[in-house]
């Protein structure tokens, strides 16, 4: 309410209550005036009230939202349904235009202040989570593989000549058919075997620059956060890898920014050598639906090649969700769930080896991986053939979600490509085992109860290799006594 229209409410109701109504009014919008100037987010959280009214001024911007406004043409923000104007707070336009996701509309100034301000504030929440020489990023409304393929579309226009990415083996489907989708040949490195652990083979990754020739790649294409007991590429040495030899290097941070390990890792590549661009989920990151990503980097011009290579306007969901989440939590929120995520880390860790020992498996030991985690199911593999993939169906059953089991020996192929051991990282992985995150949101009662159920699972397993073998003993006897009396 402006001042002119204050001065009429008080010839309506004492003006005592509407100068003390306009105070409150105040209070909302010295937040959204910090913001505005700032472009940062708040270190305490926003109340529902204050973003309901930011995101109305929002709407109001818009010209779909304009009182007498006449659209004539073809795309004029029209939604038949209310209930689908509501759930999008009538800002209908979407973002950037068909030349660059990142431009301002003329027509949606409050979409497109939307747009810039969630870019902006995600670039802090990144700062603050650990990569602080980032210099730009922008929310793109694709999940993780489809914006790495973004990434790698760009790249095409800088190496005409490139047709190769390198890429230390990951077995995620959705990193590998980034690289095909966006017509590059994969040149898959294999792990090596450190411990327990999958690391890089760094030998292996410049030798096949060497005999493939740098101008014919693309890319090193990396992966910060992974599933035990692979962990992180060493990032470090990539990127001087990629300095010396001029390649471009596109790290897969998928659900890295929760951990300031990978953070960490990001920060310290692109001070020592090369990182062009770093890819992570909005979804696994910050608690929001499917279907956005964060695509960041340190050269500004590069990451807004990106977003220009992006073809036509785009949703806005994926943005206002994450600027939603984030004015709720404010940094401090966020900071809360990042320390809690890792204490429940070392929960999880300290309990499934408790459990992995009463039933004669261990916690594999993968010091580098600071999200997932591994039990061996060596044991259990040994007792019977589908035992592994069993006690999977058994665990999703009983509502336990996230949990991988991953058998010996499986095979699987993507676009003509064959991988052996797939699941686990590599050709044959010593044991089968069981993975489980201590992802960003966990609570200890996640934990508690996932455990409480594979116990029971577990033992259930023992319980019938027992009775089996139990049968097959006085099956045994009753042979040997057959034998006998002949």
């Amino acid at each position: 309410m402006n001042a002119e229209n204050q001065g009429c409410s008080e010839r309506l109701v004492t003006a005592a209550y509407v100068r003390q109504g306009a105070q409150g009014r105040r209070a909302h919008e010295l937040r959204l005036r910090a913001l505005l100037e700032q472009g940062k987010c708040p270190e305490d959280g926003w109340d529902e009230s204050t973003i309901e009214l930011f995101l109305h001024e929002l709407a109001i911007m818009d010209s779909n939202n304009f009182l007498g406004n006449c659209g004539v043409g073809e795309r004029e923000g029209r939604v038949v349904s209310g209930l689908v104007a509501r759930r999008h707070y009538r800002l209908i336009h979407g973002i950037g235009r068909s030349g660059d996701i990142s431009a301002v509309q003329p027509k949606a100034a409050g979409s497109s202040l939307l747009n810039k301000l969630t870019n902006s504030v995600v670039l802090d929440v990144i700062k603050l989570a650990g990569v602080r020489t980032v210099t730009s990023c922008f929310v793109v409304p694709m999940a993780t593989g489809m914006s790495l393929t973004l990434c790698f579309l760009t790249l095409r226009h800088k190496r005409p000549k490139a047709k190769y990415i390198i890429w230390p083996r990951i077995d995620q489907k959705s990193c590998f058919k980034s690289m095909i989708t966006a017509g590059f040949e994969p040149v898959v490195i294999e792990n090596v075997l450190e411990g327990d652990e999958l690391r890089t083979d760094l030998e292996a990754v410049e030798a096949k620059i060497k005999v493939l020739g740098a101008e014919n790649i693309l890319c090193v294409h990396s992966t910060t956060s992974c599933f035990a007991p692979r962990v992180p590429d060493r990032l470090e040495e990539l990127a001087v890898i990629c300095a010396n030899y001029d390649i471009p290097h596109i790290v897969n941070n998928a659900y890295g920014v929760q951990s300031s390990k990978c953070m960490h890792l990001i920060q310290q590549g692109a001070r020592v050598g090369r990182i062009d661009a770093f890819v992570q989920s909005l979804d696994k990151n910050f608690m929001v639906p499917v279907g956005g990503a964060i695509i960041a980097g340190f050269n500004e011009s590069f990451i807004q090649e990106i977003s220009k290579m992006y073809p036509g306007r785009a949703s806005a969901s994926p943005s206002l969700d994450v600027l939603i989440t984030l004015l709720s939590l404010g940094t401090s929120g966020y900071k809360k769930l990042l320390k809690e995520r890792k204490e429940m880390f070392s929960y999880l860790s300290s309990e499934l080896k408790k459990l992995a020992d009463n039933h004669n498996e261990r916690l594999l030991d993968t010091p580098h991986n600071p999200i997932s985690l591994a039990m061996s199911l060596k044991n259990l593999d040994e007792t019977h053939d589908a035992a592994v993939t069993q006690l999977g169906s058994m665990l999703f059953t009983r509502q336990v979600s996230g949990a991988r089991v991953v058998p010996c020996g499986s095979v699987q192929t993507v676009n003509n490509y064959t991988f052996k051991g797939f699941m686990s990282h590599a050709n044959d992985y010593p044991c089968a085992y069981l993975n489980a995150a201590s992802a960003i949101g966990i609570k200890k009662q996640d934990v508690d109860v996932f455990l409480k159920r594979l116990d029971k699972c577990l033992k259930t397993f023992r319980k019938e290799a027992k009775q089996e073998k139990s049968i097959n003993d006085i099956s045994a006897a009753n042979t040997a006594t057959e034998q006998l009396e002949d």
